[in-house]
């Protein structure tokens, strides 16, 4: 897996509308670690190395938040988006590019909207992540409440594009189409991936029994109301992160999780780690494309995961369905 990571980093270094030879990259890397004066292949791979590294902890993040989700809720569909979170983040980001313009503040505005939205809908269901009843029964009511308050959003969101002067709609739609040209180097999304990835592998077995046997949890030893209120802040500060880094990217929280289970099994002590760089991975790899595919025009990342998680998806639900 490490293997991988290093992969995709590299091809996305090498790969644009100025390719960049294995010499060239080689030079460029000798240049850039003993601060010598930049030439173009230095400043095309900081560029390039900068942005990658920025999809990684995006996609590493966001597939260990779908990890999460599909744990909380028990539910092979759940994924980062699904509590309405990556609309909280939205409304945020869209109304700050709307009256004031882009920069830092859009990041900052994405990352309070999810926040906000996480502690409203953790307000209203905190009955149901205490643990009050059957698993079977919080679950559904759970996802229903983040339902309802993603369509609440979701009509906010309507209601800015459809009052944004067209100076602004273009960079409001890449942004929620899910966008890496503009990102930068985020020390804060590399903290929390690592303290939530820590916190996940120290209570592996917990998420396990959780995700397989949540109604004999007490019976195991694991206060499981305690677990789902972790599980729901861990997921919703790795939501906020990703979204409010590079909007919402669909498809790597919900394919990725599914491909390592499908390749791994449940385990959750395997499926963490794997599952985490597998989607920096697979995110580096779709940007490298997004970048290339129609060069010098860039695509938002978020075209290239939907285009290859949808038929991957459609294939992994055929195989599942096989394989019964």
């Amino acid at each position: 897996m490490l293997a991988m990571a290093c992969a995709s980093l590299l091809f996305a270094c090498l790969i644009g509308s100025v390719p960049l030879s294995l010499l060239e990259l080689k030079e460029a890397t000798w240049n850039l670690i003993n601060d010598q004066p930049r030439t173009l292949a230095s400043s095309v791979l900081d560029l390039r190395l900068s942005r990658a590294l920025s999809g990684f902890v995006t996609g590493a993040t966001l597939a260990l938040s779908g990890v999460l989700m599909q744990a909380l809720l028990r539910n092979p569909l759940a994924d980062p988006y699904v509590l309405g979170l990556s609309g909280g983040a939205s409304v945020g980001a869209l109304s700050t590019i709307l009256f004031w313009g882009a920069g830092v503040m859009v990041d900052v505005a994405a990352f309070g909207g999810a926040i906000s939205v996480a502690c409203i809908l953790f307000a209203l269901a905190y009955r149901d992540l205490r643990g009050a009843g059957s698993s079977e029964g919080s679950a559904p009511l759970l996802l229903l409440t983040g339902v309802i308050v993603a369509s609440g959003c979701g009509a906010i969101v309507t209601l800015l594009l459809s009052i944004a002067p067209d100076t602004s709609l273009r960079g409001m739609v890449f942004w929620m189409i899910g966008d890496l040209s503009n990102t930068q180097p985020r020390y804060v999304s590399w903290v929390i991936l690592f303290c939530v990835g820590v916190w996940m592998m120290k209570n592996a077995r917990a998420i396990n029994i959780a995700a397989m046997h949540a109604d004999n949890a007490s019976t195991l030893g694991i206060n499981i109301g305690r677990l789902r209120k972790t599980l729901f802040v861990c997921a919703a500060l790795l939501t906020a992160s990703a979204v409010s880094a590079a909007g919402s990217i669909g498809f790597v929280g919900l394919i990725i999780p599914h491909a390592c289970r499908f390749a791994l099994g449940p385990d959750h002590r395997l499926l963490i780690p794997v599952a985490s760089i597998a989607g920096g991975s697979f995110l580096v790899f779709a940007d490298a494309l997004a970048r290339t595919v129609m060069s010098p025009q860039q695509l938002p990342v978020g075209v290239i995961t939907a285009m290859i998680g949808v038929p991957v998806f459609l294939v992994q639900l055929h195989q599942l369905r096989r394989s019964r």
